[in-house]
């Protein structure tokens, strides 16, 4: 078995091969077009936009500290693109999140051996609307009071050189609750459960946000990356979820 925290590539590796395989390609390709839609629009207006965001956040410097704005520019640049990226990521999921969970219930039908080629269902999709939204709402709430707090660091002068690293750990573990939410909530599990089972698999959940937060970074391949990500996270979900019954059941 790999580390735990390495873990994290091989289950978004393998949730990659099983979204472009035959049998779930067809679940794949309704989130794939909003997201494309959503990531094309977003582009636009962050590349209007970027400049004007990064020069509000900087702090203004006397004259006799100005040459620390060559230094302190790019931290600033990280510190928009990673804004515009958890807005993405944000919106995408909100939008798309019937179908997230969709996925990763054939996903789990296809990992667990029940049927290769499970059958498409409007019904069945449209059945799991109002359960998928009130949870990215669940997940939405848990996420706005910590990145308001966040941004507002942002804007505190020397406090706000930690604000980057701080988004990027934030976004890390946010990454792995966003994915790895969608078969919990398929199995039922309640939302603190779910928070309390990802900090006992801490280790394992840090390693599969982070590969999953770096996949998701790069334009354009990040659109693949989402289903990818759900499919990896069903994956993580049946193989860590098995293991501790496995332990429980010998123990």
């Amino acid at each position: 078995m790999p580390a735990p925290v390495l873990s994290g590539p091989q289950y978004l590796r393998e949730g990659l091969k099983l979204v472009l395989s035959p049998g779930l390609r067809l679940f794949v390709l309704l989130p794939l077009m909003i997201n494309l839609v959503l990531f094309v629009g977003l582009i636009y207006l962050a590349g209007h936009q970027f400049s004007l965001w990064v020069d509000t956040l900087m702090p203004s410097l006397p004259d006799w500290l100005s040459f620390l704005s060559y230094l302190l520019w790019p931290l600033f640049v990280v510190l928009v693109a990673l804004m515009v990226f958890f807005t993405f990521t944000m919106l995408a999921n909100i939008i798309a999140a019937p179908f997230n969970g969709f996925l990763a219930e054939k996903v789990e039908i296809v990992v667990r051996g029940t049927d290769e080629f499970p059958a498409f269902s409007w019904g069945e999709l449209i059945a799991m609307i109002p359960r998928t939204l009130a949870r990215e709402m669940r997940k939405l709430g848990y996420f706005l009071p910590r990145a308001i707090g966040l941004f507002i660091l942002s804007f505190i002068p020397v406090v706000n050189l930690i604000a980057a690293p701080l988004w990027l750990l934030f976004g890390v573990w946010m990454m792995a609750i966003q994915y790895i939410d969608y078969p919990a909530d398929n199995h039922k599990l309640g939302w603190n459960e779910m928070l309390a089972w990802l900090r006992e698999k801490r280790w394992q959940s840090l390693g599969f946000g982070g590969i999953v937060y770096l996949a998701l970074m790069i334009p354009f391949v990040n659109i693949l990356m989402m289903p990818a990500a759900v499919a990896g996270a069903t994956l993580f979900w049946v193989r860590e979820r098995g293991a501790e019954k496995l332990v429980a059941e010998q123990g």
